[in-house]
């Protein structure tokens, strides 16, 4: 049980940094329906921090991971050395690349009108690229202090600036024209300065990690290069397929959606809105993450590592039942407030739910997946992710001109079934795990059945106050069942512990 203390603590170490900039970056985005009252002008915003991720599974070729991998059997002053003169060089050379390809890029996104967007984000990725590697030392080095300031200096200097600039000058420009302040605001350029607070965060990170960086030395090991290049490449291929997955309905959607133009953009305005609410689970996958992978690696070599790993998937699980709860029980007052300026963000909100229930899928991947990273079978992630990302284009192809939302929530949802079930069963094979595998799926159905019943209820009875009572009400009787059923676990956890008889 200590082990799971120790993850736990880092998780919270690396957690509330995490969920502060994941949360404050989700403060961002949904303050979009309050400031513009028609969901289709974040089109064009959409497709930009759509495509971001992509571009960084390029820009950084699986570093991250092959440092936490080859950290504890390589000379690691050498190994991040070698490793950051590699990722200097090619973010160098990549973000030339795509300067030039800038025209051919705007066309391709339908941002033909906005090219200076093109130039934003590319100044994103050239700065968040650079920070990759300074991040994962701190993270391997367990400097957690430091981690929780940069990350949250970033995240709020942008904010600073979007909402300065899209909440307060616009408003403030108009009643004082003739204001020094105003002439500091620029009309024309509008939600282009979320891209702009974006890339003044990147910017004001690096330069907080700039100590990290003054200390890298021209040590270069063109062996220990190809050896680490020959574990991540893999990754990239991973990385790509995750993205398709991850981004592509929203990439592609008003591409391939049968409507007018402007009809096109409002769905996606609204989709991607939508997308936001059910990934508030994603903020607890990423924190667990920070501390998780550098966590499997060094926990690898003792006898009980795998029933470490099952113990950590069962926490993880629950934790994800109580997020999907959260999102199910409370989607009314969630509708509630992103409709206070216009009720048209408030469409298809129940695509949430199959959106928030894939996203727990796609945690439940990562936590299974350490079996081919400490296997040294990369491969056979990238052949899953493949596996998904043909599932997802096709979907959504198919789905998308005649269900809509509907049709790129299934894609979502059927892709991460998909990878993990075909993750636990090659991971079974290879590394055998004993997860309660019965247990986690009938905490998985209840919770959907819980929700289920909630939104049939408040269907029949379709009030504000009465949803929030009953889901309230529903949410304390799955509490109450957890923790009778893990009581002997529950008791052994610090804090928590102190609680349970």
């Amino acid at each position: 049980m200590s082990s799971v203390k120790k993850l736990a603590g880092q998780t919270l170490w690396y957690g509330i940094p995490t969920i502060a900039r994941r949360f404050l970056g989700y403060i961002l985005n949904m303050a979009l329906p309050f400031i513009f009252a028609k969901p289709a002008v974040t089109a064009d915003l959409t497709q930009v921090y759509a495509m971001i991720p992509f571009l960084n599974v390029i820009f950084t070729y699986g570093v991250e991971t092959a440092y936490f991998r080859f950290s504890n059997d390589k000379d690691r002053a050498k190994l991040y050395n070698t490793l950051s003169l590699s990722i200097l060089f090619t973010t160098i050379l990549f973000t030339i690349a795509l300067y030039f390809l800038k025209p051919a890029i705007a066309n391709a996104a339908d941002l033909g009108d906005h090219p200076e967007y093109i130039i934003y984000m590319l100044g994103i990725l050239f700065f968040d690229t650079l920070s990759t590697l300074p991040f994962a030392r701190l993270r391997q080095e367990n400097r957690p202090k430091k981690y929780a300031f940069v990350q949250v200096a970033g995240i709020a200097l942008n904010m600073f600036i979007v909402f300065l600039f899209l909440g307060v000058l616009p408003s403030y420009s108009h009643s004082h024209p003739n204001s020094f302040i105003g002439t500091f605001y620029n009309e024309k350029i509008g939600i282009g300065y979320y891209l702009i607070g974006g890339l003044c965060g990147s910017i004001l990170t690096y330069l907080l990690l700039w100590k990290e960086w003054k200390e890298i030395h021209f040590d270069f090991d063109l062996k220990l290069w190809k050896e680490v290049m020959h574990y991540s490449y893999p990754l990239i291929i991973v990385g790509l397929g995750g993205m398709v997955n991850d981004m592509l309905s929203r990439l592609v959607y008003q591409h391939v959606v049968d409507l007018p133009k402007e009809e096109a953009k409002h769905q996606l305005g609204v989709f991607a809105n939508l997308y936001r609410i059910a990934v508030m689970i994603t903020i607890m996958i990423q924190a667990f993450r920070m501390a998780a992978e550098p966590f499997f690696f060094n926990q690898s070599k003792n006898e009980d590592a795998p029933k470490t790993y099952a113990r950590i998937m069962k926490f993880f699980v629950l934790a994800c039942c109580f997020m999907f709860l959260f999102i199910g029980l409370y989607l009314d007052v969630l509708k509630w407030i992103i409709t206070l300026k216009s009720n048209a963000w408030g469409e298809g909100m129940n695509v949430v739910l199959l959106l928030a229930m894939g996203n727990i899928f796609l945690g439940i991947y990562y936590n299974l997946s350490i079996w081919y990273k400490l296997t040294n079978k990369n491969l056979y992630g990238a052949a899953i992710t493949i596996g998904g990302a043909v599932i997802t284009i096709a979907i959504n192809v198919l789905l998308i001109p005649k269900f809509h939302y509907w049709g790129a929530a299934f894609a979502t949802f059927i892709c991460y079934l998909f990878m993990m079930i075909t993750s636990y069963t090659l991971g079974q094979k290879y590394y055998p795990v004993p997860y309660a595998k019965k247990k986690l799926i009938a905490y998985i159905v209840l919770v959907s059945v819980i929700v289920l019943i909630h939104r049939t209820a408040t269907h029949l009875y379709p009030h504000l106050w009465f949803s929030i009572i009953t889901g309230t009400a529903l949410l304390a009787l799955f509490t109450y069942f957890v923790s009778r059923v893990e009581r002997k676990e529950l008791q052994k956890m610090p804090y928590i512990g102190r609680f349970i008889s």
